[in-house]
Formats: structure tokens, sequence, C-alpha cells
């Protein structure tokens, strides 16, 4: 089992000797701060008790250094909560015990240090303070232990509460992308990049492929260190140092994120839960200016506190939209800290709803609520799935929108999805998933379309692909388009012919005297064989004596060219389909009895029995039609 164990605590408490007591490394690793006598930056160490093994993070204690302890307070399972005896609980215990609060950790021991420096009725005071500080909290019930790092006394028994605190801290999650937060890079003579931290989610080994965010720069991971030795893959929870290939060190800094390819997206606006500190003195309010700490990295942001009100007091919780003035990477569920932005104090904590939100505006937060509070609601990795896929609507979601949505490893992904189409909930476009009512009603609005197109204009062959695009998925994409009219299809609906559709049951049906008009328009056509009138005469013909206009005329012609019985020739000559089936079966005659299969002009109007008037446009269709090809003044017969 890999802890990882964080110290906390006012300045000069005893955070670091307490590590160095208890692993033999003395985490204070800078000139400064061995110049100095006081931590200043992130130290490590580790101690490995039977099957179990820590990695420690010693934090600096003074209040100009919060944010480094911040970078890395986060990710830890155990907080060692370092109060010295001899003075009891100071403003760093407090704050530093918010943000442990705030960041979500549930598990840790109350040190007091110093022990050797102060009588029992000092110690017994000092416990109190603190038992008062933790009421109500993950650490309220917590062992509170008495320690000399000077001495050694209770060293010994402090290693046997963290062995047995440790059975009881649960696994990380499995089901997230792999991503590592960085909370050092520095270069190493012959390796070149190397980066620090704790892997908070996923599984990396060594070769993969990985991405620097927010830069995207892409990197390779060309070997693994944990606890000091060289491992082939690690898992989440682990302090790890990767050496990276195709990157400077000098291009990565603490704050940026180690993750899998392709996946996470940064972004500059979330929608938050967070709870404010008890005891602060001003309510945080829209607009306000703030320092927020998630994972590593510290970025500034405003603040759009999503209540009437526009703020929160002390102790209040609500949600909280925060918009960053530069990009990060997050998670839902992720944990982070507000700090005030001058004088940087803690004034806030909470976790990640939202990972890429839309920005609201006031008469919106009644239903934002709704939203965010289904949101919270969502445990497992299919519930999250399903969700964002019913939110997305008719548009539907691709697999890498959901994974960046959510930070689903594409193993969970993929299951969640699976289950989902399996249990009939979501259909698949095309690589796009949709849920099933949304997609149906698509798919019922279509056949709705075409059969109101059909009673409006019986006599037409159906309405345009196009048409039914532009009123109704203008704004989808196309694979929910064609995969909508491929399933109506499928399901024998509609009838796709080209780029028209029609209703699989329309059937053209005439009163006595359109059905007249009909015959007498391809009777016309039959009898004339190859010399037909122009095309305004027939029309003309064809109306004279009825009650129908030319236009309408116009439209049971159209019935024809669209159904095939009439052909277009050219724009003066139509022809009766059967009639030109009959010359072309002339011509291929011809051409087997021809051996190079010629056919000049002359021949071509004796074959037909035309004049020159028909026999120029109908050369042309053969040629359009590829039975005859031209070839300088001579045609062949194909």
């Amino acid at each position: 089992m890999d802890l990882i164990v964080g110290t906390a605590g006012h300045i000069d408490h005893g955070k670091t000797a307490l590590v160095k007591a208890l692993t033999g490394v003395d985490a204070d690793r800078l000139p400064e701060e061995k110049r100095r006598g006081i931590t200043v930056d992130l130290g490590f160490a580790e101690m490995a008790v039977g099957d179990a093994h820590f990695g420690f993070v010693d934090v600096p204690g003074h209040e100009r250094f919060v944010k480094n302890m911040l970078a890395g307070a986060s990710g830890i399972d155990i907080v060692l909560l370092v109060v010295a005896a001899d003075e009891g609980v100071m403003p760093q215990t407090r704050e530093h015990f918010d943000i442990c609060r705030l960041l979500g950790v549930e598990a840790g021991i109350i040190v007091l240090t110093k022990t050797d420096l102060v009588d029992t009725e000092t110690f017994e005071m000092a416990k109190l303070e603190v038992a008062d500080l933790v009421s109500g909290s993950f650490l309220e019930n917590s062992p509170v232990l008495g320690v000399s790092a000077r001495s050694g006394d209770g060293i010994g028994k402090l290693k046997s509460v963290l062995i047995d605190i440790s059975r009881s801290v649960r696994e990380p999650a499995n089901d997230l992308v792999a991503r590592l937060p960085i909370d050092r890079s520095f270069s190493v003579k012959g390796f070149g990049a190397v980066v620090t931290g704790t892997l908070a989610s996923g599984t990396l080994k060594e070769g993969d492929d990985l991405e620097l965010l927010p830069s995207k720069a892409k990197v390779r991971v060309r070997g693994i260190q944990t606890h000091g030795a060289s491992v082939r893959s690690v898992s989440a929870g682990r302090r790890v140092a990767i050496n990276l290939g195709g990157i400077d060190h000098s291009r990565i800094e603490r704050g940026m994120l180690l993750a899998e390819p392709g996946v996470l997206e940064p972004t500059q606006t979330i929608d938050t839960e967070i709870e404010v500190v008890a005891d602060v003195a001003k309510p945080l309010r829209t607009r306000q200016r703030v320092r927020v700490h998630i994972g590593t990295v510290e970025a500034l942001a405003r603040i759009q506190v999503l209540n009437r009100a526009g703020e929160l007091s002390a102790g209040d919780k609500g949600f909280v939209q925060i918009r960053l003035e530069s990009r990060i990477t997050a998670i839902p569920g992720e944990r982070f800290i507000i700090r005030r932005y001058s004088p940087p104090i803690t004034i806030a904590g909470g976790s990640v709803i939202d990972n890429d939100a839309s920005r609201h505006r006031k008469r919106e937060f009644e239903n934002v609520h709704g939203v965010l509070t289904e949101r919270l609601s969502l445990k497992t990795p299919l519930d999250q799935i399903s969700s964002l896929v019913k939110a997305a609507g008719p548009a539907g979601s691709t697999m890498a929108e959901l994974r960046s949505k959510t930070g689903l490893s594409r193993d969970a992904a993929i299951g969640s999805i699976t289950e989902l189409l399996a249990n009939g909930e979501v259909r698949e476009a095309n690589g796009r998933f949709v849920t099933t009512d949304a997609f149906v009603a698509l798919g019922k609005l279509v056949e709705e379309e075409v059969a109101a197109y059909h009673k409006a204009d019986p006599l037409a062959k159906g309405i345009g692909r196009e048409v039914i695009r532009e009123r109704h998925f203008a704004f989808l994409p196309d694979e929910i388009f064609l995969t909508v009219l491929s399933d109506r299809s499928d399901l024998g609906k509609i009838v796709i012919d080209r780029d028209t559709l029609r209703s699989s049951t329309h059937k053209t049906q005439f009163s006595p005297e359109e059905q007249a008009l009909s015959d007498r328009i391809i009777s016309a056509y039959r009898n004339a064989g190859l010399e037909v009138p122009k095309f305004p005469d027939v029309l003309g013909e064809m109306v004279a004596g009825t009650r129908f206009s030319t236009q309408e005329a116009r439209r049971f012609f159209q019935m024809f060219l669209e159904s095939g019985e009439i052909v277009k020739v050219s724009e003066e000559f139509y022809f009766c389909r059967s009639v030109i089936g009959a010359l072309v079966e002339k011509l291929r005659n011809f051409a087997a009895a021809s051996p190079d299969r010629m056919i000049d002009m002359s021949k071509f109007k004796e074959l037909a029995g035309v004049s020159r008037k028909y026999a120029i446009p109908l050369q042309e269709y053969f040629d359009r039609e590829r039975v005859t090809y031209r070839r300088g003044d001579q045609r062949f017969i194909i």
C-alpha cells in the first residue's frame, strides 16, 4: 500500500523535524532553508513500514509560503496536523487545517510536538485547544499524540498509528484519466527534463505519449521513479519522478499538468460548489478578484456567485462560477482552495462541477441551480455519461467530448457507453451518442415533414433532402442528420431517392380530370415517337379545352420526369422513355454488325428516321449518357 502523508501547521512548530525523526530525511533541501532555518518550499521524504509505504510531503508553515503549501496539499491521503505543545494553536494552524478540510482530506493525526519543553498541564491545555479547533471536522475523533523529535519520545507510537490509519484509507479512483499535477521541474545531466508530483489518477507507463497542459506540448515518458527506484509503470496515489523526452525542462513549471493526450481541455470558466470559511471577516462577492489553487497551480480569477444576493457569507455553502484569468485544467469533483487576492488568506474551498461551463446570467440562476444540483448527485461513470448525453440534446456528444467533460479513463467511458447502448437508452450516430428519445423524435419530425409535403403537393416526387436539413438540422452535426435519415429508411418509413425524400406509403391519387390530363401528356409523347413537338407547344395543346392552366400541366409533366417515364434530351425536346429505349437497341444492333462501331450523322438520321433537327440533340444526349462517344466529327457506339 502506498500513501501520501502531508504535514500541516504553523511555522516553527516542528513539521520538518518530525518528518526527519520518522524517516531520517531532512526535507529542507534548499540552501535558503538551511540558512534561514525555516521551510520555504515543499520537501519530500519516505518511509516503509511492513507492506506500507509512506511518501511524506513537508510543507512550509510561514504565511508568505502558503501557496507553496497548497501545491503539496492536494493529493495527500493522511494529514499530520502539527501543533507545538508549548505554543498551541496559531494562525497558520487554523489556515492549514481549513485548507485540509476544504480539500476533502479524510484521515489524519493530531501531533503535539516539543513535549520535552512542557509540563503535563500545558500539554493538556494544548490538547483542549486543538480539540476545540477540529470539533465537528474529519479530525474530531482522530488520535492525538505527543512527540518529541529531539528525544524521540512518541515517534514509535506515531508510526504504529500511521499503520493503523493506513488500513482504512480508501484506494484512489482508477476510472479517471492519467493526471500528474507537477510540483517540481529540473534537469538531470544525461537524462534531460524531470518532473515530480503525486499521480492524481490513472496509470503511467514507460513509453507513454503524454501532453503538457495547458500548453499541449507533446512529450514521452522516458523513465519513471517512485520511492527512489526505477519502475515500468505507476498507479494513482504515488509520488513519482518522470523523465520526459521531447521537451526542455525550462518550458515546464509548477502548476502544469501531465495527462493522456487529447482528453482534457484547458478552460477559463468552471462551475463549482464552495464553502466559505466560518471566520472570514467579509462575504465572498460577485466580481471579487481571488486566487484559485487547484492541483499545483495558482491562478487569478473573478467570482460570480450564483444567487440573487450576489454574495456568500461566512460559513455559507453555494454555487459559484469561477472565471479565470488564465487557462487551467480541471475535472469534475476536483477540490480547490480560494484565497483572497490581497491580503492572500484562505476564504473558501470547494469542488468542480462543470469543468467547461458557459457564462450564466442572473435570469438563468434558478435553472442553473437545478442542473448543478443534479450533476452533484451523479456518483458513477455510468450516471455521468448518461447525464451528459441527455444534456447534449439532439446534437449528441462524441467520446472525446464525454471524456473531456468527465475526466474518465477510456475503459470507464467506453464501458458506460456500451451499457447505455445495450439497454437502449442511447443511440450511436457515426461516432456521436444521442439519447434514444431525442433520436426517435428527430426521425418522427422527418416523417411528419415528408407527409406534410406530400399533402401540400401530391404530384411532387418528394421533398428535397436539403430542405429537411435546413429546417430541422441546420444546427446539428451531419452525423446526426445522415443517421436519422438512414434509420427511417431502414425502418421502411421513408424512401431516399438521391437528393429527394418521400414517404414509403405515398401514392399519387388523381381525380378523373387529373388522370385524363396525365394520360393525354404521356400518350402525346408515346405516339409522337422521335418526332416530338417542342415542349411549350405540348403544354399548350394538353390544357386546351380543360380547366387546367399551363403551370398546372407543368407540374404533371415534372412528375413524369421524376419517375423517368419522360426523358429530357434538350431544353426544347422531351421523349418517352420507351421510345428512347427502342432507339438505343437499334444503335447497339447496328454496332454489333459494324466492325468499327462508327456511325455518322447520315446513318444516324436514317436509323432513327428523323431529321437533323432531332438528330443533333439526340446524339448529344447519347454522348452524355455514354451510349456513344464523339471523336472529332465521328461517333462510336459504346
